[in-house]
């Protein structure tokens, strides 16, 4: 599936980055109009001491700057200067190549360090259509960034140098009264040709596609927002099925507009944004829809993999077991830990699964597997003093309470979390001490006590 995806990223991408911009904007287009490194590289090659330079057999005849793809004036730079000073020059010897007299070569000199270049260039864009390229770049740029998480930054300044060439020769397509792209006359004597109707229609759909990818981005970033705003612990949240009474009145609007948000760019967009799929989850399962989430989960750990893969698991393992189906709670955990099997806190989750289906012995050796590689998990010990105690083995049970205190915040909704935990696989005993615990720390958890 990796191999998959990536193929098709290299096609897209060689498709963008490639065929439409060498289309519309020539051999170097990309280089010259959209490739970020240039402004870095133009610095250092001020100070660069090879360069195109000149002899005395040129006579200024122009093919130098007829081949030049870089749009450098190369037979005025070097008559005047003797040497090419335009940072734009990408050293592609086209420009030697063709000199009928040998003129031109590659060499070592001086740099062009200090040299201003006064030669004019004939500009073939308005002041006011240089304003409107630079909104429609920089909007386009946005709006095809990352959306769907596919698009790198050098494919979207791709799409935002194709879309600012689109936008601006369709404009003076239907300002000018005639206007031509390589062979095609697309208006001639102010009347649009066949041609010039053909690239309207791609420029809008060409430019309508690049909005409609600004608007499903707008819905991903607002659900990512939404997404990160919340302030319920994870811990808290996956101690029920329904966590909905512990959100806070800001957390259930968080939850209710990403969710909306989420669901309107899956919706309208053209691709399923597969690194949104587990945030939108864990809304649905804030939401208090856990069939919902556990299905979102299942579509989420088929389209990822490696430690994405692993937590979709886990969490779906995690609340299919608070929903009691214990038994597709392992099938998920156990492919979680075959994924990855560092991810300690899905042992725990498989200990309460195999505890809760009748195979206690298989649950105990779980968690104590678990404890032994990281002393600190404090649920895992609660546990494992739960069975102890449940087992008739007073003295282990309280070596293991005594090691769990030890790891345990002085947090009430930690110690109530605990208590829910242990008191939802039968282990009263503990769980009613961390209850009391709660209560004890903060005295408005009394109130909890009979719905609890």
């Amino acid at each position: 599936q990796r191999c998959l995806v990536g193929s098709e990223m290299c096609i897209r991408d060689r498709f963008i980055c490639g065929f439409m911009t060498v289309y519309f904007l020539g051999s170097k287009g990309f280089c010259t109009y959209a490739c970020p490194y240039g402004g870095f590289f133009g610095v250092a090659d001020k100070a660069a001491p090879w360069r195109i330079r000149v002899t005395d057999a040129c006579n200024e005849c122009g093919h130098c700057t007829a081949v030049c793809t870089s749009n450098v004036i190369v037979h005025k730079e070097v008559k005047q200067y003797g040497m090419v000073v335009d940072p734009g020059c990408m050293k592609c010897m086209d420009c030697v190549s063709v000199c009928p007299n040998d003129a031109l070569y590659f060499g070592f000199g001086k740099p062009a360090v200090g040299v201003k270049n006064e030669i004019k260039r004939n500009y073939s864009l308005t002041w006011p259509e240089e304003l409107l390229g630079a909104v429609v770049f920089f909007l386009s740029f946005m709006a095809a960034w990352n959306v769907y998480q596919l698009v790198p930054m050098l494919m979207a300044l791709g799409i935002a140098t194709v879309t600012t060439f689109v936008v601006l020769r369709s404009q003076q397509l239907l300002r000018r009264a005639d206007l031509s792209f390589y062979k095609y006359t697309l208006k001639s004597s102010g009347s649009i040709k066949r041609a010039g109707w053909a690239f309207l229609a791609f420029a809008f759909a060409w430019t309508g596609l690049n909005a409609h990818s600004g608007w499903v981005l707008y819905h991903e970033q607002a659900g990512n927002a939404a997404f990160e705003n919340l302030r319920v612990p994870d811990e808290l949240a996956l101690v029920e099925a329904d966590p909905r009474k512990w959100l806070s009145t800001a957390d259930r609007a968080n939850v209710e507009n990403g969710l909306a948000h989420y669901e309107t760019a899956e919706n309208i967009g053209l691709f399923t944004n597969v690194f949104a799929l587990p945030k939108r989850a864990w809304l649905e399962h804030l939401s208090g829809n856990a069939e919902k989430a556990i299905a979102t989960l299942a579509l989420a750990a088929e389209k990822q993999d490696g430690q994405a893969r692993a937590l979709n698991l886990y969490y779906r393992g995690a609340i299919l077991n608070r929903m009691g189906r214990h038994e597709e709670a392992l099938t998920d955990l156990e492919l979680a830990i075959k994924t990855r099997p560092n991810l300690i806190t899905a042992e725990e989750e498989r200990g309460e699964a195999l505890w809760r289906s009748g195979r206690r012995q298989e649950a105990v050796a779980v968690w104590a597997a678990a404890v032994q590689k990281n002393p600190r998990l404090i649920v895992a010990t609660n546990m494992l003093a739960g069975a102890a105690a449940s087992m008739g083995r007073a003295e282990t049970a309280a070596g293991y309470e005594q090691q769990a205190d030890k790891q345990t915040p002085a947090d009430p909704y930690f110690h109530w979390m605990l208590g829910l935990r242990l008191k939802n696989i039968g282990m009263d005993a503990v769980a009613e001490k961390h209850f009391q615990r709660a209560v004890q720390i903060d005295p408005a958890f009394e109130s909890r006590i009979g719905g609890r």
